[in-house]
């Protein structure tokens, strides 16, 4: 499960460097409001990067670390325990990587024109910019991450999707 759970970051953080890296797109460079003078979303990428290397040590399997215990009665420890806070740990990590995708997605659909989603992205999109502001400036983003990350994990994406559908 680490493994897997650890890859959609891995994913994710690649989807990022396509957002902010020039070279691969025609957007503002690291979707600043002002390249050059302002850095826009590079610490943003920086971070996701790391948390991805993270997220790689922490899907090493605990197991292959079994230290017999107990005065040798038990001569193989599944390290359950560290295995389950290790997934645990990356679960956060892969929140906080879609958190800062997602705030670039903002930025990068602003550049692209809002005005050419699909209704129902155009909703998410709305909604997202209650939570999150725009980047017009820079600034610390370690609480629109935080912000962010905990908004993706509350989201009833039942009911945002199921409101969200046309009726019939």
């Amino acid at each position: 499960m680490k493994i897997a759970v650890a890859e959609l970051a891995n994913i994710s953080e690649r989807r990022i460097e396509r957002l902010v890296n020039p070279q691969l797109n025609d957007l503002p460079p690291f979707l600043s409001p002002s390249p050059g003078l302002q850095s826009g979303a590079m610490i943003m990428q920086y971070c996701a990067a790391s948390l991805v290397s993270e997220n790689k040590t922490l899907a090493h399997p605990a197991s292959v670390d079994s230290i017999p215990s107990s005065a040798n009665q038990e001569d193989h420890v599944s390290m359950g325990t560290i295995g389950s806070r290790h997934a645990h740990q990356i679960i956060q990590n892969v929140r906080r990587v879609l958190a800062i995708e997602l705030i670039c997605a903002l930025q990068a659909v602003e550049y692209r024109g809002i005005e050419k989603m699909a209704p129902f992205t155009k909703e998410f999109y709305t909604e997202a910019r209650k939570l999150i502001p725009s980047i017009t400036q820079d600034r610390i983003f370690s609480k629109d991450i935080e912000a962010t990350a905990s908004w993706l994990q509350q989201i009833d994406w039942n009911s945002f999707i199921h409101r969200s559908l046309p009726t019939t």
